[in-house]
C-alpha cells in the first residue's frame, strides 16, 4: 500500500501559499509563474483554505472583477478536506472521487508539509502498471529465458 508520504518525498516540495488578505491577483501570478493550479491559503501558519483555477475563474474573471481589488477570503474554499503522511493513496482517490476537488494539503501536527494533487495520483497508478507489466512480461517469457 502506497502512502501520501511516498509521494510527498519524492516531489520537489515546494508549498505555494497566499494570506487571506492577499488579492487574487497574487494568486494567479504564484498559478502563472509556478505552473500549479491550487495555491494554499496560510495565516501565521494555519492552514485557512486552499484557491484553484476555477475559483480564480468563475468567481473573479468571468463576473469581470479586478483581481487585485478581490481578497483571497472572499473565493478561496475555507477549511479544506486534509489528509496524512500515513494516508494510502487509495483513501486520496476515494476522498477526490467523491469530493469532486483535484488537490488535498497534506498536514502533520497540524503543520502544511506538502499537497497531494490527482496528477500525483494518476503518476504513480501508471508507475505501478508498468512495473506490473514488466513482472509479467518477464513471467510469461519464463523468468528471462
Amino acid at each position: 500500500m502506497t502512502t501520501v508520504k511516498k509521494i510527498i518525498d519524492q516531489k520537489e516540495n515546494t508549498i505555494f501559499s497566499v494570506r487571506t488578505s492577499d488579492g487574487v491577483e497574487n494568486v494567479l501570478k504564484i498559478m502563472r509563474d509556478h505552473r500549479v493550479r491550487a495555491v494554499l491559503v496560510i495565516d501565521e501558519g494555519e492552514l485557512k483554505g486552499i484557491v484553484s483555477q476555477g475559483d480564480c475563474a468563475i468567481k473573479v474573471l468571468l463576473p469581470h472583477d479586478d483581481p487585485s481589488q478581490v481578497a483571497v477570503s472572499k473565493i478561496m474554499t475555507p477549511n479544506p478536506l486534509t489528509v496524512t503522511l500515513s494516508n494510502s493513496l487509495d483513501e486520496c482517490m476515494a476522498i477526490m472521487v467523491h469530493k469532486h476537488i483535484r488537490h488535498l494539503p497534506v498536514v502533520e501536527k497540524n503543520k502544511v508539509v506538502g499537497v497531494i494533487s490527482i496528477g500525483d495520483l494518476v503518476k504513480n497508478i501508471i508507475e505501478l502498471q508498468g512495473n506490473q507489466i514488466k513482472f509479467l512480461e518477464t513471467y510469461i517469457k519464463g523468468h528471462g529465458a
